[in-house]
C-alpha cells in the first residue's frame, strides 16, 4: 500500500513540477498573493474540490469530504515569497525583480496540491480533509489572519499537519520530534536620535552613527550576559542605516533585526535589556532612543502523540533509517505555530538535497522532494481519516 502511495505520486512528477516552477516564476508578497491564489483555486475547482477563496485575505481552502466519517484533518502550506532579487540564473526564474521564492513556499503549495489530487482520484479515506494554503508565513501574520478570519471555526480539523523543505538533507529523509521545533520570534526597529552637524566639525554634533557603533555590540551582549547558557537565544542585528552624504553628520540613525528564543520569558527578558540598553547607552552620547519590539511568531509546538503519528507516517513510506525522530529544534520561526496553538498537530522537515541555503539568492525547491511530501500528506490522511469507519 504505502510504496503504491509513493509511486502514484510519482506519477504526478511532471504535471506538478511545471506548477511549482510557474509559481517561482510569478512570486508575491505576503497578502499579495492574488496570483497564486488565482492558481490554487482553479487547480483544485479542476480536481472537484471545494474552494473558499479570501480566508485572511488571500487564503484559499480547499475542502475534500468522502464517507460518513466526522473527523476532520487539516493540511497546511505556505504560499508567499521573499523581497529578494534572484540570482539562480534557471529558465523558470523570478520574473518580478526583487521577489523571490527563496524558501521553497512554491515547493510546498505544489506539494499540497498534489496531495488534493492524489485524495481526489483515490479516495481512499473517510472524513474531511482541509486543505489550508496560507500566505504570508515570512513574518507578514499570514496565520493569525486566517485564524482570525474563522479558520477553524469554519473549517473543524482534529488535528493539522505541515512540513518545510531542509537544504543540505537528502531527497526521502524526514526529520523530525515532539516538543519546541521552531523558535518564536521577533522583530524588532531602534530609532537613534542625536543632533546632524558638518563631517568636519563633529564637536557641534551629536552623532548617532557614533550611537549605533557602541549599542550594536552592546545588544550581543544580551545572549551572552543576561540570558542563561541552558536557554537558546539568537540576537541579530540586520539592518542600519544613518545619513545620505559624505560630509553631514546625520540627524538619526535606524537600527533593525530580529531575536529568536525557544521561550516566551526569555524573550521577554531580551526585550527588556535591549530597551535598558538602548535608552541608557543613548542617553549616555547626549542622545535618544526609542525601540519599537514586536513578536511575530510563538515557538512551534509538535503535540507529542501527533509527531509520532507523523513520523510513523514518514517511516512508512520510506523506512524507519530515513526518519530522524529526534532532530534538534531550529532557531527559524514558523507561524504554523499559531495553528498548533488551537488544533494539536505536528510539523515535519523533508530533505531538498543538495541546494543552496533557504533565503540565498540562488536557492531553488528541489522537484525530486514533491513526490515525498505528497504521499506523506496523502499516508497521514489515510491513517488518520482510515477508510471503513466512522466517529
Amino acid at each position: 500500500m504505502t510504496q503504491s502511495t509513493l509511486d502514484r505520486t510519482r506519477l504526478y512528477q511532471n504535471e506538478l513540477a511545471a506548477i511549482r516552477r510557474d509559481i517561482h516564476a510569478h512570486p508575491e508578497l505576503g497578502l499579495e498573493e492574488y496570483r497564486t491564489a488565482d492558481l490554487v483555486a482553479a487547480k483544485l475547482e479542476e480536481w472537484g474540490i471545494e474552494v473558499h477563496r479570501g480566508v485572511g485575505k488571500t487564503g484559499v481552502v480547499g475542502v475534500l469530504r468522502n464517507g460518513n466519517g466526522q473527523a476532520a484533518i487539516g493540511l497546511r502550506a505556505d504560499m508567499d515569497a521573499l523581497p529578494i532579487l534572484e540570482a539562480t540564473g534557471l529558465p523558470h526564474a523570478s520574473q518580478n525583480p526583487g521577489r523571490m521564492h527563496a524558501c521553497g513556499h512554491d515547493g510546498h503549495t505544489t506539494m499540497l496540491l498534489g496531495a488534493a489530487k492524489y485524495l481526489a482520484e483515490t479516495r481512499n479515506f473517510n472524513g474531511t480533509v482541509n486543505f489550508i494554503f496560507q500566505p504570508a508565513e515570512e513574518g507578514v501574520g499570514g496565520a493569525l489572519a486566517m485564524l482570525q478570519d474563522g479558520l477553524f471555526e469554519r473549517f473543524p480539523c482534529n488535528q493539522v499537519y505541515g512540513m518545510h523543505n531542509r537544504p543540505g538533507l537528502p531527497v526521502g529523509k524526514f526529520i523530525t520530534g515532539s516538543g519546541a521545533r521552531a523558535a518564536g520570534g521577533a522583530f524588532f526597529d531602534i530609532t537613534i536620535t542625536g543632533k546632524g552637524a558638518h563631517g568636519a566639525h563633529p564637536q557641534q554634533s551629536v552623532d548617532p552613527v557614533v550611537v549605533a557603533c557602541h549599542l550594536g555590540t552592546a545588544l550581543q551582549s544580551i545572549v551572552s550576559r543576561n540570558i542563561s547558557a541552558q536557554d537558546t537565544a539568537v540576537l541579530s542585528i540586520t539592518r542600519i542605516h544613518s545619513g545620505d552624504a559624505y560630509n553631514v553628520i546625520p540627524q538619526s540613525a535606524l537600527m533593525a533585526g530580529t531575536v529568536r528564543t525557544m521561550k516566551p520569558e526569555v524573550m521577554t527578558a531580551i526585550e527588556h535589556n535591549m530597551k535598558r540598553l538602548a535608552v541608557s547607552i543613548a542617553a549616555g552620547f547626549g542622545a535618544e532612543a526609542t525601540v519599537d519590539f514586536r513578536v511575530i511568531f510563538a515557538a512551534m509546538v509538535n503535540d507529542d502523540a501527533e509527531a509520532v503519528a507523523y513520523g510513523d507516517a514518514a517511516a512508512a513510506l520510506v523506512g524507519e533509517d530515513n526518519v530522524r525522530r529526534d532532530g534538534p529544534p531550529g532557531m527559524g520561526s514558523e507561524d504554523f505555530s499559531f495553528m498548533m496553538e488551537q488544533v494539536p498537530g505536528a510539523h515535519i522537515n523533508l530533505g531538498n538535497g543538495d541546494s543552496a541555503a533557504l533565503h540565498n539568492h540562488r536557492y531553488d525547491f528541489n522537484d525530486e522532494t514533491i513526490p515525498y511530501g505528497v504521499a506523506l500528506y496523502a499516508t497521514i490522511t489515510e491513517k488518520k481519516l482510515p477508510k471503513g469507519t466512522a466517529d
